[in-house]
């Protein structure tokens, strides 16, 4: 994760300085690590720490922000292509609340594009070389999110099953994806990612006869790593799979209210 692998120092330097005077933390690790590459040593440690602490302080405001504006905050993650572009697509179509996308990839528009031709409003946030967004990106997407018009702000995390997990971006839930075309092994893989997870999303079912996939076992495996954790499999084929997802953030977002 970020913490062990430096990503949050090197590759996201560049989009934090901007704003909240923060880069210098971001500018003294960077010169740490040049000089010295081990990312375990107690003075690393310590600015990783100090800048997750940041990170952490900063989803506070963003939960805030939410708040005042009756906004539910979703997290969608997972590894790239499991689907969930294409579930905000279909949603929008079906779902009763109104919502926007903040939209995090390495590089490119396409998904906020796409999500625009839908009539959903969607900022992108390019990460350059940083596996994941955190909470100052996120604050960034939110100036120009029309929050008093929607009912759920969705954060469309960059594709990684790692690195999200680790940085609060200041939502109220986290939905994880995860696709058949992955393979049964990604939850007891990537415990952490599953752990954080209020809804998991079993996506392209569809696709089950192609695959060897036990999905009554990876749904075991979900509920030993979180054993309340709700599971819904989804095939966009299935119109009513898709509502399913949309049932579940509705009564969440009423039970919030």
């Amino acid at each position: 994760m970020c913490k062990d692998c430096g990503c949050s120092i090197t590759g996201s330097e560049h989009t934090h300085n901007h704003s909240h005077g923060h880069s210098h933390d971001h500018q003294k690790a960077h010169e740490h690590l040049h000089h010295n590459p081990q990312l375990n040593d107690a003075k690393t440690i310590s600015v990783i720490q100090k800048i997750l602490d940041k990170n952490d302080h900063e989803a506070e405001h963003n939960r805030a922000h939410f708040d005042n504006h009756n906004v539910l905050g979703i997290n969608l993650m997972s590894s790239p292509g499991s689907g969930k572009t294409t579930l905000l697509e279909y949603l929008s179509d079906i779902a009763e609340f109104k919502f926007g996308v903040v939209e995090g990839d390495l590089e490119t528009s396409k998904d906020a594009d796409r999500l625009k031709a839908k009539g959903i409003p969607a900022m992108q946030i390019q990460t350059g070389s940083a596996c994941h967004l955190d909470a100052f990106m996120v604050h960034k997407g939110l100036h120009d999110m029309p929050l008093s018009n929607i009912d759920i702000c969705f954060v469309e995390n960059v594709g990684n099953l790692v690195c999200p997990a680790s940085y609060d971006v200041g939502t109220h839930l986290n939905i994880v994806l995860v696709s058949i075309p992955e393979g049964e092994d990604k939850i007891a893989k990537y415990p952490v990612m599953f752990r954080q997870a209020d809804l998991i999303l079993i996506t392209k079912t569809d696709l089950l006869p192609h695959f060897k996939y036990d999905i009554e076992a990876e749904k075991k495996e979900a509920r030993r790593i979180k054993p309340n954790v709700d599971i819904l499999e989804v095939n966009i084929n299935d119109i009513d799979s898709v509502k399913a997802v949309a049932n579940w953030i509705e009564f969440k977002r009423k039970m919030r209210r």
